[in-house]
This record gives C-alpha cells, sequence and structure tokens, in this order.
C-alpha cells in the first residue's frame, strides 16, 4: 500500500446518522474482548513503563477501565487523567495535564506513553508537543485531530458546553494547522470507517517521521475495548524504549484484523 493510500482531505461532513445507529454493537465489543482477554498467553507484554490514559469528551474514567485494566494485565503502569468527566478544554487543563506528565516522569524516571481517546487524543497529543523529552510515544483512538471539528456528532454540544474567546482561538484556522503538525516523538492514529462520531478522515496523520495511521472496524464508543484496536495499542506499547518501527499486522499476530498504513516521510 501506498503512504498516501486511504488518506483523503479531512475536510468532510459528520458521520451518517445510519453509521452513528450502528455505535450500539460497542456491547456486543465489551463482551468478545472480555472473553478474548481471560488468556493473555498470546499478547506482548509491557515493560513497566508508566501510560497515562485520558478519556473522550463526556467521558470519564469509567469508559477507560477495560483499557487500563488490560494494558495493567500485560505489565504496563496504567494511570487515569485524574479530571473526571472531559466536558473541553481550557487553559488551566492543558497546565494541568503537563504537570501530570512531568509527575509521572520524575515517579518513574521513565518517559511516559499516552494513550488518548477522541478528544483525549488530542489532548495527549499537544502534552507531547510541548513535552517531547518526557513522552515515549503517542496513541489516539478515533482522535480529529486534523480537518474541521464540525465533522463530528459532538461538535454541537462541544460548543453549547464551552464557549468564549479560549474556545474560539482553540478553532481558528491557525490554531488547527497547528494541532495537525506532526509530532517529535513516535505516534500512532488509530482510526476506523466505521466510526458513527467522527469522521475518520479527521484521524489521520499526514506523512511525517516515525509517524503511522492504522485502521481499525470498531466503533467509536468501542475503541478501548475493541479486540483488535487493543492488540494494536498493546503491540504499539511493547515497543523497547528508543526504537519504533511501523505496525505490521502479520509481525503482531493479526494479519486479517489492522490495516496498517505507513506515513513516514523518508
Amino acid at each position: 500500500m501506498s503512504p498516501d493510500a486511504g488518506l483523503p482531505d479531512a475536510h468532510g461532513s459528520a458521520p451518517t446518522l445510519w453509521a452513528t445507529r450502528r455505535e450500539w454493537r460497542t456491547a456486543l465489543d465489551l463482551a468478545a474482548s472480555a472473553l478474548a482477554t481471560r488468556d493473555l498467553d498470546a499478547w506482548p507484554r509491557g515493560d513497566g513503563h508508566p501510560v497515562l490514559v485520558i478519556p473522550g469528551f463526556l467521558a470519564g474514567p469509567e469508559s477507560t477501565v477495560f483499557l487500563r485494566g488490560h494494558l495493567r494485565r500485560l505489565g504496563h503502569r496504567t494511570h487515569d487523567w485524574r479530571h473526571g468527566r472531559n466536558l473541553g478544554m481550557s487553559s488551566t487543563l492543558a497546565d494541568e495535564l503537563e504537570e501530570l506528565l512531568l509527575e509521572l516522569y520524575d515517579r518513574y524516571g521513565r518517559p511516559v506513553s499516552l494513550v488518548g481517546w477522541s478528544a483525549g487524543g488530542i489532548y495527549a497529543r499537544e502534552m507531547a508537543r510541548a513535552l517531547p523529552h518526557y513522552t515515549r510515544q503517542v496513541i489516539t483512538l478515533g482522535s480529529p485531530f486534523t480537518g474541521h471539528p464540525a465533522a463530528t456528532r459532538a461538535w454541537t454540544m462541544y460548543r453549547l458546553l464551552n464557549r468564549g474567546t479560549f474556545t474560539d482561538d482553540l478553532f481558528h484556522p491557525e490554531a488547527l494547522a497547528a494541532r495537525a503538525a506532526p509530532l517529535e516523538v513516535p505516534t500512532t492514529s488509530i482510526y476506523s470507517r466505521g466510526d458513527g462520531i467522527v469522521s475518520w478522515r479527521c484521524c489521520v496523520a499526514d506523512p511525517a517521521p516515525r509517524t503511522e495511521n492504522v485502521e481499525v472496524g470498531a466503533t467509536h464508543l468501542g475503541y478501548g475495548h475493541h479486540l483488535e484496536t487493543l492488540r494494536v495499542v498493546a503491540d504499539r506499547l511493547a515497543q523497547p524504549e528508543g526504537t519504533w518501527a511501523p505496525y505490521d499486522p502479520a509481525a503482531a499476530g493479526t494479519p486479517d484484523v489492522a490495516t496498517a498504513v505507513a506515513v513516514e516521510a523518508g
């Protein structure tokens, strides 16, 4: 597959109502993953480094319990973001998340991996952008960090809950372009064409060093407990510190599950 295959312009519309209605499948995904993850023999093990998990807009720590628990069983030291329900970004929240990243780095003496779901992935990317030397890698799950924010089913609610100059500045064209810019740290953007909340086109990265897009079959509400997504996340986190290679479904033991699109530049 060519580096630009499947990566069209992100300025699209929100998912159709039919796609949104199919989000009910998340319950089936959770049940299937709960059974499939009982035996961890075939799963890649972690090296004990810290992993910070950030929930999506309107979600809280309960939404990431399964994901954090699964990664903890694999040997990672997982942490919730400590801010309850995600109601949107603020200047105070941005500062507090950077402080949390530094706290975890000081506690373990090792760079922190950041896993962000939906809007949480946008936060994770900006944390890594501000503090790259303290960040091991960033993994986003259906995070709309490119294109126009109106290409999501959550945009109207976000605008209702977040008003004022700070929010207006966040969505200025220059700010949008800055958030889409590549990071210094390894970055994996996981997306799904079956996402019923966020346009998948807004969740893929442009070509850059140590940057990749990986397609899975998850719903938006199910990324954190969708089996193939869990396998991709586990594989990425298990890479030895200081090394990085694009995701290889065959090497990860899931050749018929996820599709990796390497978007490295050079």
